[in-house]
């Protein structure tokens, strides 16, 4: 039998290697997030974060607990939009990249 990484593994480690991809999963979680998936958003938030900045840095950075910003993020975790955007803020500061929101004709979609 083959041995397996686990799933967080191997995302972390796509995360270390290319900027395209961390872009891509940072978009992806903000993107759930504005069409109301919270939950995926979440999910897909916290593994970009692990595997990159981790919680204890972007703790520092915000003035805020780790565990706190570990909890907001998880399965039951109920961010306020205050944090979740002082979060995004930093994430976006760190990659180098600013993201945008634009309207779109929702039967183009």
């Amino acid at each position: 039998m083959a041995a397996t990484r686990r799933f967080s593994d191997t995302v972390k480690a796509d995360l270390e290697k290319s900027a395209e991809f961390r872009r891509a999963l940072l978009s992806e979680a903000l993107a759930c997030m504005a069409s109301g998936d919270l939950d995926t958003g979440k999910i897909v938030l916290r593994e970009y974060i692990n595997g990159t900045v981790g919680f204890l840095k972007l703790g520092a950075a915000l003035g805020r607990s780790p565990k706190s910003l570990m909890r907001m993020l998880s399965p039951a975790g109920n961010p306020q939009a205050r944090n979740l955007f002082e979060m995004v803020a930093y994430l976006q500061k760190t990659e180098g990249a600013v993201f945008e929101v634009r309207a779109v004709d929702a039967t183009a979609a």
